[in-house]
């Protein structure tokens, strides 16, 4: 295939060629020219967001009310740590294991429940997740001993982890092609307005109901309750639905499963391992700019707390605008292009990010975060869209989560470099250059997702249904007759081999193929 027949092969959806082995050589000389932002006409946001139907808005809302909520549990401790601190007669370091071990352990959820979501579908693994929430909040409300606390929540480290993937794959995968990139974004910013949510309750319950820190704890456990009626009034996704049809057309759907599992993992092992290499860099981005952000504000700069609220309120809300107009971007210039373009203006902001010592930071710690969660709006569609569409859950989450476990060491990493940087101390109080330190570490981290992302595929507008995912066809039509007639009938309904390789969208990389 010349250049020429490439590019066009690769910018036309409707292009009835089949999709070549590429060899790695020409696989990297491609990585520039399909990077080059492609300018789709998509219609503005209001009118995207109204090609949604009634079940398509019910299954979005009940995933971000899950994920903003999963954020909600997961912040709790972190706002609470002096008051766990006191009650289990502990230091603040042993408190800030019980953030720890849920990072550490997420990885197992996304696993468990990923595999669940995937061969059982996606309703009842959300909803057994759900309850696992609000047994778990109860029972840390409950807690009177540290070894208690920390078992606690190293269980809830695996129900936190297994929500992901699932709310991903709820909210997009019947979702209309043009509105994706928007709903992604809508999606992801679920993350920063729970931290709002627990912001907000924690100021509400925390010493002031009685009971010290409990009744946190205690009211997180009533949400879920409302969540999981949400879930159960509404079906399974229509793409899920669906798949199983096809698997249940054999009389073994577990060997199916499990062979089209095997197929997923010999094709396509290089792009799982590119996935949670680029997770593991925009995780360190997340975090890298915001944990140790507050101690930055409060130790170098003598911050209020009450201007640190302020100053993380109002990151926060940019968190949420830029996740949501990136998303929407990322379906006009592409999903890799958003991604490199937000973080390249990301970096440049990072120096007002780190060294405005006065309330005057409020401004770039907008648009930092602006960037920061802006890029990560990119992420829900662009996993979905990489995944093998068999272990679409188990892929979205456990990428995520293995990530999420790379980076769970960020902000020990920047705290320990910060002390290298003393300042002199105020009072009996110990200073250090902790805005160098963040600013230098966010740079290394921008420029390795940024080299990451180049490298790396994308196949967006990717069509989920079952019948272009060519796993499964091939999986499919190795097995029982009936199974692969069926598949081969549903090929054929919708257009043949040409709309199973119309299902890798418009910028064709096949990484998994090379």
């Amino acid at each position: 295939m010349d250049e020429k027949s490439h590019t066009e092969h690769n910018t036309n959806i409707g292009s009835r060629q089949p999709i070549e082995r590429m060899s790695a050589g020409r696989y990297i000389a491609t990585r520039m020219p399909t990077l080059a932002p492609t300018f789709d006409k998509v219609p503005n946001p209001i009118r995207l967001l109204c090609l949604l139907n009634f079940q398509q808005w019910m299954f979005f809302l009940v995933a971000f009310c899950a994920w903003s909520w999963d954020a909600f549990d997961f912040f709790t401790v972190s706002l609470t740590v002096e008051d766990l601190a006191e009650t289990f007669g502990r230091s603040k370091a042993d408190i800030t294991w019980g953030i720890t071990l849920v990072l550490m352990l997420r990885s197992v959820g996304s696993i468990i429940f990923g595999l669940a979501a995937d061969r059982w579908g996606r309703k009842w693994p959300f909803v057994v997740n759900n309850i696992l929430f609000i047994v778990l909040e109860l029972g840390t409300g409950f807690c009177n001993t540290y070894e208690s606390f920390l078992g606690v929540r190293a269980l809830f480290g695996i129900a936190m982890g297994g929500l992901y993937g699932n709310a991903a794959a709820t909210a997009l995968e019947d979702c209309p092609e043009q509105a994706r990139g928007i709903i992604s974004g809508m999606l992801q910013q679920g993350y920063a307005f729970g931290y709002l949510l627990a912001t907000v309750f924690s100021r509400a319950f925390v010493n002031t109901v009685g009971h010290g820190w409990r009744p946190l704890f205690w009211f997180g456990a009533g949400p879920p309750v409302l969540i999981i009626i949400f879930r159960l009034c509404l079906p399974e996704t229509q793409a899920y639905q669906e798949r199983q049809r096809i698997r249940e057309a054999t009389p073994n759907a577990a060997k199916v499963f499990m062979e089209e599992g095997k197929v997923a993992l010999k094709k396509h092992w290089i792009l799982m391992i590119y996935m949670v290499l680029l997770m593991a860099g925009f995780n360190f981005m997340s975090h890298g700019s915001q944990d140790l952000y507050p101690t930055m504000l409060t130790n170098q700069y003598n911050f209020s707390p009450d201007s640190v609220t302020v100053t993380q309120v109002v990151a926060n809300l940019g968190a949420m605008t830029g996740g949501t107009i990136i998303g929407y971007c990322s379906s006009i210039f592409g999903r890799r292009f958003s991604i490199i373009f937000t973080c390249i203006i990301g970096g440049a902001l990072l120096y007002p990010y780190t060294f405005v010592g006065n309330t005057k930071i409020i401004a770039p710690a907008f648009f930092e975060q602006f960037c920061v969660q802006g890029a990560w709006g990119v992420i829900p569609i662009h996993l979905m869209e990489l995944s093998p569409g068999s272990f679409r859950t188990f892929v979205v989450g456990t990428s995520y989560q293995l990530g999420n476990l790379v980076s769970s060491a960020s902000s020990t990493i920047e705290a320990t470099i910060g002390e290298r940087f003393p300042l002199s101390p105020r009072g009996s109080v110990e200073r250090y250059q902790y805005g160098k330190v963040i600013c230098i570490f966010m740079g290394c981290v921008y420029a390795y997702v940024i080299l990451l992302t180049i490298i790396g595929p994308e196949y967006r507008g990717r069509n989920f249904n079952v019948a272009a995912d060519q796993d499964m066809v091939e999986t499919a039509n190795q097995g029982p007759d009936t199974t692969g007639k069926f598949v081969r009938e549903r090929e054929s309904s919708i257009g043949g081999d040409s709309d199973v390789e119309k299902g890798h969208g418009r910028n064709i990389d096949n990484t998994s193929r090379t």
